[in-house]
């Protein structure tokens, strides 16, 4: 019995001895094209020189964006600056006590490497603290990528550009509250 094992250097050497017909294939290529997809040339795809969006801001230079969350509304306003969240006219640590709740508006900074670097002004409506801060968490996330649109792809990528749909369920008739349920009495 002979031994037929071979290895990837007699594979290269097998396919440069035997060079392989240009023949082109029947979607309408030119010979070169075909000569280079054979030969493994292939080309590489043109990076985009511009984003895929155009940058949306307003005369005085700012992005504009609404965030939703639960029952809370947040307009939202970006534009460059020194780090500082305003809501409702308060600072944000005043308006957000919570430090769960201004992390969650930062982290759409951590994500695009922005931390500092925006003015938010925001002014929020309905639901309760906790909406509010996701419904200003969507603004900015929103609004960032309406500023640096090729922040777009980090930010929806983290989740950020979609509005949480979760809502709190309706209470039933017959129910104590959304499915909880009067207590039994077996007497």
């Amino acid at each position: 019995m002979t031994d037929n094992r071979q290895s990837l250097a007699d594979l290269a050497a097998l396919t440069q001895a035997t060079p392989a017909p240009a023949v082109a294939p029947s979607g309408g290529a030119s010979a070169p094209q075909a000569e280079d997809y054979l030969a493994g040339n292939t080309p590489e795809p043109a990076a985009p020189t511009m984003p895929l969006r155009e940058q949306i801001i307003d005369k005085q230079g700012r992005a504009y964006a609404t965030g939703r969350r639960k029952d809370a509304v947040a307009r939202v306003w970006l534009k460059p600056g020194t780090g500082k969240i305003t809501i409702n006219g308060r600072d944000q640590e005043v308006y957000f006590a919570r430090p769960t709740l201004r992390l969650v508006l930062n982290q759409v900074f951590g994500v695009t490497e922005r931390e500092g670097q925006y003015d938010v002004v925001c002014t929020v409506k309905g639901g309760g603290l906790s909406g509010q801060a996701g419904a200003v968490k969507h603004g900015i996330s929103q609004a960032i990528t309406r500023y640096e649109p090729i922040l777009r792809a980090p930010v929806k990528a983290a989740g950020f550009l979609t509005r949480d749909s979760r809502t709190v369920e309706r209470k039933k008739y017959g129910r104590a509250k959304a499915r909880r349920s009067f207590q039994f009495s077996k007497r």
